[in-house]
């Protein structure tokens, strides 16, 4: 069994693709992020980060002590390593798979995210910033399109790359990015989302999308500011957990 540590964000997201694609079995351990439930000691004790997704498997690959893993390319990579699918052992295939997963983590998330911050959650406009970075997800989309203009999928085959992408391009409409301008993405996007784990994924109401996530605009009372960007969120990386 798989602990499965949850809020209904896109790093979520692709962790609960996964598992439904391998068909493992996995308790959801929900957290309400902007009641600052990822704050507390006992989850600091998972991931010093105070972040989700974690998963903790009690029937670890090799057996041994349950395993604790966080960061969502990290779980993806044991998932697949686990279960010997979405990650080819064709060196070609495989490093594709790596690479296309890196840029998901270090671009086309953080930057998804940023610019959802200063479009959505930010208490004042701030012109240069949603600029700064709602073009940068565009021109990261062009680069999507481009690679799915040469490939089918990310790799030459369904992967984790996928998987990662995948759930953060489902919002990029809530940033003024639509997919009708990219038709490779647009059809890449579709396929997916017609597959049954990923409708399952988003028909559980454990794991499907808060209404209040896809809002346009979403202002944060001074409690949940607290919890996810200011002060409290700040004195949880100090926290030594007993």
């Amino acid at each position: 069994m798989i602990e499965f540590h949850y809020c209904p964000t896109p790093n979520c997201w692709k962790i609960a693709i996964m598992l439904e694609e391998i068909g493992h079995p996995y308790d959801i351990r929900p957290y309400n992020i902007f009641q600052g439930d990822q704050l507390q000691p006992a989850f600091r004790k998972l991931n010093p980060n105070n972040k989700l997704p974690v998963i903790v498997d009690t029937e670890p690959l090799g057996e041994g002590a349950p395993i604790t893993i966080f960061e969502s390319g990290a779980i993806l990579f044991y998932l697949a390593e686990k279960s010997g699918r979405f990650l080819a052992r064709d060196v070609h295939e495989r490093m594709a798979t790596m690479e296309w997963l890196a840029w998901q983590i270090a671009g086309f998330g953080p930057m998804l995210g940023q610019a959802s911050h200063f479009v959505r959650y930010a208490p004042e406009p701030h012109p240069y910033s949603i600029a700064r970075y709602t073009n940068e997800c565009r021109r990261l989309t062009h680069v999507l399109e481009y690679r799915l203009g040469q490939s089918a999928y990310l790799a030459r085959d369904y992967s984790i790359a996928d998987m990662a992408i995948w759930p953060w391009a489902k919002f990029l409409p809530l940033l003024d990015i639509d997919l009708a301008g990219f038709p490779n993405v647009r059809r890449w996007f579709a396929e997916i989302e017609a597959r049954p784990a990923v409708e399952r994924v988003f028909s559980n109401e454990k794991t499907a999308i808060d209404p209040s996530y896809v809002q346009a605009e979403r202002r944060l009372t001074d409690e949940e500011w607290a919890n996810t960007y200011g002060e409290k969120m700040l004195a949880a990386a100090t926290m030594v957990p007993e």
